[in-house]
């Protein structure tokens, strides 16, 4: 056979094989195609929603993002974080301040606790006197009985509740007052919370001594609760 003609057949031969592979890749999508609508028309008489790659790619045309692979995706979940982040916006955090904090309580320039008598005639004259002795207190030149520190200066002092508010110096067994108060200033004594420990002390000895109600600042039953109060306040 002649050389030109064999160059020829091959040539043609060649032709017809990528004619052919051509055709079949057509109707090959051309199949894919219509098995695809067929999926889709029968998804949706059921309900079915659409695979999470098409949901994505419907949520990119509604975002206005025109990526595809990867960077749609990634694209995808940015904006959805972006979303998540303006919603959490709308959730407000209190900070500590936003707390309204209960005033602290500020102890008084002179703290004032009182002892009442149980007794209708009140305390004897006597019976104070021994019972001051006892826990320590010594009767001054203002005629009131005192605590004294060891520089002989008042940590406390002690008054009747009589118009004078003294304790007579003879005469004791004549001598009644319904009660006795105890007042302290804080800011004139060195160590305020060793002071006002032995003040309460010094007011609870004498309560059980003489039978006597001790009243607060306010004329109140004193508490536990209001001494704690009172000492962390110094």
């Amino acid at each position: 056979m002649d050389k030109e003609i064999l160059r020829i057949v091959i040539i043609a031969t060649g032709l017809l094989v990528i004619i052919g592979m051509l055709l079949w890749a057509f109707i090959r999508n051309r199949k894919t195609q219509h098995d695809m609508g067929l999926y889709e028309d029968e998804n949706a008489s059921k309900g079915v929603s659409k695979p999470q790659s098409f949901q994505e790619d419907e949520d990119d045309d509604d975002l206005g993002i025109a990526l595809s692979g990867s960077d749609k995706r990634g694209a995808y979940h940015a904006a959805k974080s972006d979303q998540y982040e303006k919603e959490d916006d709308d959730y407000y955090v209190l900070e500590d301040d936003d707390y309204e904090q209960a005033p602290r309580f500020v102890a008084p320039k002179i703290i004032q606790f009182s002892l009442i008598a149980r007794d209708e005639d009140g305390f004897n004259g006597v019976d104070l006197v021994n019972a001051f002795e006892m826990v320590g207190l010594e009767y001054g030149s203002l005629k009131i009985f005192e605590r004294l520190d060891s520089n002989r200066l008042v940590d406390f002092g002690v008054a009747s509740m009589v118009e004078s508010g003294t304790f007579p110096s003879k005469n004791l067994d004549t001598f009644y007052c319904p009660g006795i108060v105890f007042f302290m200033q804080p800011e004139a004594v060195d160590d305020a919370q060793a002071v006002f420990d032995d003040y309460v002390q010094t007011i609870q000895l004498l309560a059980s001594e003489l039978n006597g109600v001790i009243r607060d600042h306010q004329r109140q039953p004193l508490t536990e609760a209001t001494i704690q109060m009172i000492r962390q306040s110094l």
